[in-house]
């Protein structure tokens, strides 16, 4: 795994040492920040389910301003760590070792963020506790993406009844990148 483009391109990440994290691969995170592309400069990303922190250390790479990680397997958090130190972005991000269902309540009070990434552990409805966490939370404004990493049948459904639209849909070979924003 590495960092496929910007100020950290080509550095080689760490991965997670065990069976739970799917680290999302090359291909389809060259193709997740071709979308978000437009809105990477100078933003404010949040990552959550952050695994090894690939996404968001991609996202800083690429010119978001800071990035907030949140991951609460110790194993994982030593691997972001070092992942920031070896790229050099620890400056520009932070880290919270906690469950990510309870990081919007520790980040009320901060400037909301523009791009919002969550990859859950598939098919267990995690996407949709954290959606009804966001969906007023000050976190999330008009012009927030959230990215959705999921399985190809994941139900969102309910995104209309949260207050929320896909706007894309993007199909892999095994899962999905859903774009979400505001109604």
């Amino acid at each position: 795994m590495r960092v496929i483009a910007g100020t950290a391109r080509s550095l080689p990440l760490k991965t997670v040492p065990t069976k739970d994290v799917r680290p999302t691969t090359d291909k389809t995170k060259e193709t997740l920040f071709n979308i978000l592309m437009p809105y990477i400069y100078e933003c404010r990303f949040l990552d959550l389910f952050a695994g090894s922190g690939a996404i968001g250390i991609e996202a800083i790479s690429r010119g978001a301003k800071a990035a907030v990680f949140v991951e609460r397997d110790r194993a994982a958090q030593r691997v972001i760590e070092e992942n920031l130190a070896f790229t050099k972005f620890t400056d520009k991000s932070r880290l919270l070792k906690m469950d990510v269902l309870a990081a919007p309540a520790r980040l009320q009070n901060e400037e909301p963020f523009d791009i919002i990434f969550m990859d859950p552990p598939y098919d267990n409805g995690l996407e949709k506790q954290v959606l009804e966490l966001l969906k007023d939370s000050p976190l999330v404004t008009d012009e927030t993406i959230i990215v959705v990493e999921a399985s190809k049948e994941t139900d969102f459904s309910y995104l209309e009844s949260l207050g929320f639209e896909a706007f894309k849909d993007k199909l892999y070979k095994n899962n999905r990148h859903i774009f979400i924003r505001k109604m």
